[in-house]
Parts: structure tokens; sequence; C-alpha cells
């Protein structure tokens, strides 16, 4: 993190810990609401059983750092397109001030088609953690770089508690550290650094190399095409997580077949 200037990660957080700050509803209810829902889809199997790379579609609107990707997007067409492309899974954007999603987008492409949908927001509360399983989705985020080791810890033991994946985002050493303190099997490396917004290919390769094998490895941000799904595969990822690339594509079943296809 820079320590002259706040990172657009900095004021996010702000933001989300602000919102936090103000949500006084009782959490033993949340938690008991959500202990009652069906069985979520199984957003880590369905990566683990993939043949080839697994792909992890994104529904994005827009980003803080690009502007608009694809606004009007139709989150159950898109949704619909990716799975015909042959994806694992989904990434749906829930963040409205930062990334213009929103919960329906997630419900309604969530309903629109079968694959397991991980909420792509920042999570910075434990109620943020059950909110992701109240609204349906099969696996949430969690930002090492967001929290401390204590937060990181107790959100991956709660949300495994009431049923739900957690992908646990992570950008160097130290970070994996506390990762796998959590008891992560679900780690994605994002290869795009939050000061510079550099895409940064040979620190996911080296990162790639030092997650143990029993975890699911994700390549996040930054996979531009085939042939960066074949470096990434080739380093030892299991899954790549793409938005940029896919919602700005005029075909984007066919960009996730040529993803699936660069590999292997």
């Amino acid at each position: 993190m820079s320590d002259s200037a706040a990172t657009y990660l900095d004021a996010i957080l702000a933001h989300h810990r602000a919102r936090a700050a103000l949500d006084e509803r009782p959490i033993d209810e949340l938690i008991a609401r959500a202990s009652e829902m069906a069985p979520t889809r199984g957003f880590r199997a369905s990566l683990a059983a993939a043949q080839d790379l697994a792909v992890i579609s994104e529904i994005k609107r827009r980003s803080p750092s690009k502007g608009a990707l694809n606004a009007n997007l139709d989150p159950a067409e898109l949704a619909q397109t990716y799975e015909s492309g042959g994806a694992s899974c989904l990434s749906v954007l829930t963040d409205v001030d930062h990334f213009g999603g929103s919960v329906a987008d997630l419900q309604t492409a969530r309903a629109a088609c079968a694959l397991p949908v991980i909420r792509k927001d920042f999570t910075v509360s434990a109620r943020d953690v059950v909110d992701t399983r109240l609204m349906g989705a099969d696996c949430v985020l969690l930002i090492a770089a967001a929290l401390d080791r204590s937060e990181l810890s107790d959100f991956h033991a709660l949300a495994v508690d009431i049923g739900l994946d957690v992908l646990v985002e992570i950008h160097d050493e130290r970070e994996l550290e506390h990762a796998l303190d959590a008891e992560a099997t679900l780690i994605g490396v994002n290869q795009r650094d939050l000061v510079t917004f550099q895409v940064d290919h040979e620190r996911a390769v080296r990162m790639a190399g030092v997650i143990p094998e029993h975890a699911v490895k994700v390549a996040e941000s930054g996979v531009r095409g085939a042939a960066d799904a074949r470096s990434l595969e080739s380093a030892g990822y299991d899954a790549v997580l793409v938005g940029e690339t896919l919602v700005t594509s005029g075909d984007p079943a066919g960009a996730v077949a040529e993803l699936i296809a660069g590999s292997g």
C-alpha cells in the first residue's frame, strides 16, 4: 500500500467500513436465516472438477480505473452466454457505488443458469459474509489486503459454517501466510498491483509455485486471452477469473471457449 496517498482500495474500504458501522441488525438472527437455506451449488468443487483450465466469468459493468465497460449489460443473458461458452463459475459485482453492480445483478444471473456464483464485493464485516449467503451466492470473496489476520480467520470460519465457499485473494507471500492460517483451500492471486494498477504476471507465476497443492489456485485480473491462460495454467493455476476481457468482447461465449481451448 502507498503511504503517501490513499489507493483506490483504501477509499473503497473506507466507504464500506463506514456503512458497516451503521448496520445494527442482530447478527445471530441473520446467521439463523442463512443456516436454513438450501445447499449452495459448490463453487470450489466446480473449479476442481474441470478437465481443463476452469474459467470464472465475471459480470462487471464498470471499474473505478477504466469507467464504463459494459454498463447496459443484461446479467441473465450474459450468464447464459458464459455458461454456453463453457465457464465453470460466475463472478458478479455487487458493489454499487464503484463498480455499478448490485445484488439484483447477482440474483438475476444466478437464476438464469446452473453455474455456482461468487459475490464480488468488499467484505468487511460478519454481516457482509452472512448477506452473501442470504442473497443466494455460493461463494464469498475475502481480500487479504483489506482485512487483518483475525478478521480474515473469523470471516472465513463464519462463511464455512453457513455453507459458503471462500475465495481468499492475495498478492504476496505474507498474505498467503494469512490465508493459510485462516485454513483457506481456494486461493486467488490478483495480478493487478493495488497501487499502480499494473498487471504483474511474474508475481502471479511466482506465487503459484508457493501455494500448497491442496488449494485450488485462481489467477485474477489482467487475463487478456488464450496466451495468458496457457501461461497461467503452465505456472500451476487451476482457474482464471476474467472480467474486462469478456464483458468488452463482441462474442463472450467464444471468448470463454478460447480461454479454455488455449489451455492444456
